[in-house]
């Protein structure tokens, strides 16, 4: 996430090719000393510290650590963490309100970072899916999904998963390491970047005001394509509650009324059914909820969500309903990717309304119409029988709507998102699935 990573020529031109706006470039190493007096700073080879992801109270901690005084490092990290998440400055000179000796200090000692930019596609349907690279050389990738009403972006919580369910390209993966919080609100930072999104500087409203424009009008228009990254999902690559620490600390700067102020209502965190973090994710976090269920028997579920021999389908539906907010104003989403003869039958549908009553849960169902990918081992439901499906959750009285799919023709609609380039072989999945449920099985004993 360093800006000395950010030399590849590939990167810029693929955002230029895009329509995407650049990122910083090459940072001249400094060699400044680390600050080593605050936990959870990841060094850099230049000394420098990237700020990217550390909340008000640590900037000051760093700062004070590397030589302020602890009231003007508290004012410094008030004004820095202003600059870096309300207005995604990505150079310590264009903060204006910081004097100009200041700048060089901080400079030397600490950098603002994003995620390197490996490749930027573009989808037919406006969605944009980008490869990213972490600082030691890992890959994982979001996407952005405009619609008529809103921007979705969907963002990625570890690079690989540690779950193998079966329909989904990413389960093939195997698990690297979990992002950081700066990688992960570095992703919405780099999304802002690109979509344009920032609010402008003072210059930019000056000129505004100046040329007869209302200013308060002026900093509401800031969009592209016409449209406003208005929602984040956390549904990309991982489980987020296996990464919940930096998950939830994340999302704290991205919910902070002084960062990048996105409300929680308009956040979303989908699990496959971590039960133990469920709760805590609802007191600790406080977004929206969805559920990756799928299945509504436990054969089916243990073959397509191999969590559910850990975590059954009972036990998952029972911490919904005690999810901390669920209500009819904020419903859980459970999210049912429709495979072909697998999951789909009317009788299927009839036990998904049973379950959902049974624990009185105030729910939508979102039906997935799966996305094949080569070697996958199902097939899509047909759309006479997904809408079959639909009208039978929705006479029981639960809104049950069909997904678009979005995406398809760069890899970014759902269950697909897998940086591997190298394509496996059904055998090679057989084995990789082989040696996953054998971890989960030894996990559960």
């Amino acid at each position: 996430m360093s800006e000395t990573n950010l030399s590849p020529a590939g990167a810029d031109a693929a955002s230029t090719a895009a329509g995407l706006m650049p990122i910083p470039g090459h940072v001249d190493p400094m060699t400044v000393p680390r600050p080593t007096l605050v936990e959870g700073v990841t060094p850099r080879e230049d000394g420098r510290t990237d700020l990217v992801g550390l909340p008000r109270k640590r900037i000051a901690e760093l700062f004070e650590a590397a030589g302020l005084d602890a009231k003007a490092a508290k004012l410094r990290a008030k004004q820095v963490f202003h600059w870096l998440y309300h207005r995604g400055v990505t150079e310590f000179d264009a903060m204006t309100d910081i004097a100009k000796t200041m700048r060089p200090w901080l400079a030397e000692r600490f950098v603002i970072g994003r995620p390197t930019i490996v490749e930027a596609q573009h989808s037919s349907d406006g969605t944009r899916k980008w490869l990213l690279r972490t600082a030691d050389g890992h890959d994982f990738e979001m996407v952005f999904i405009p619609d008529a009403d809103r921007g979705t972006l969907c963002v990625s919580s570890q690079v690989g998963c540690t779950l193998n369910c079966r329909f989904c390209h990413t389960g093939t993966m195997r698990l690297v390491r979990n992002l950081t919080v700066g990688e992960i609100v570095g992703q919405v930072m780099l999304a802002r970047d690109a979509l344009g999104e920032w609010p402008k500087n003072a210059e930019d409203i000056r000129l505004a005001t100046m040329a007869g424009l209302d200013d308060d009008e002026d900093e509401g228009s800031y969009s592209a394509d016409g449209r406003l990254l208005t929602n984040i999902v956390m549904m990309g690559m991982g489980e987020p509650l296996y990464n919940f620490d930096n998950v939830r600390d994340a999302l704290g700067i991205v919910m902070d009324g002084d960062g990048l102020a996105l409300s929680k209502r308009r956040i979303t965190l989908s699990t496959s059914g971590v039960i133990p973090q469920m709760e805590r994710c609802g007191q600790e976090i406080g977004v929206n909820l969805a559920v990756s269920l799928h299945a509504v028997t436990k054969d089916v579920r243990d073959e397509i969500v191999p969590i559910n021999k850990k975590y059954g389908i009972e036990d998952l539906l029972q911490a919904c309903a005690d999810y901390p907010g669920a209500s009819n104003a904020r419903r859980i989403t459970f999210e049912y990717v429709m495979l072909k003869d697998k999951n789909d039958s009317d009788e299927d549908a009839r036990e998904l309304v049973r379950l959902l009553r049974k624990y009185k849960l105030p729910a939508k169902v979102n039906l997935i119409p799966f996305n094949p990918w080569p070697g996958a081992p199902y097939e899509c439901s047909t759309p006479d029988r997904i809408r079959a499906f639909s009208n039978i959750v929705f006479e029981g009285g639960i809104s049950a709507p069909v997904r678009t799919p979005r995406g398809r023709d760069i890899d970014a609609a759902c269950g697909q998102l897998k940086t591997a380039a190298e394509k496996k072989s059904r055998a090679e999945l057989d084995r990789l699935y082989a040696e996953k449920d054998a971890a989960l099985a030894a996990e559960a004993q």
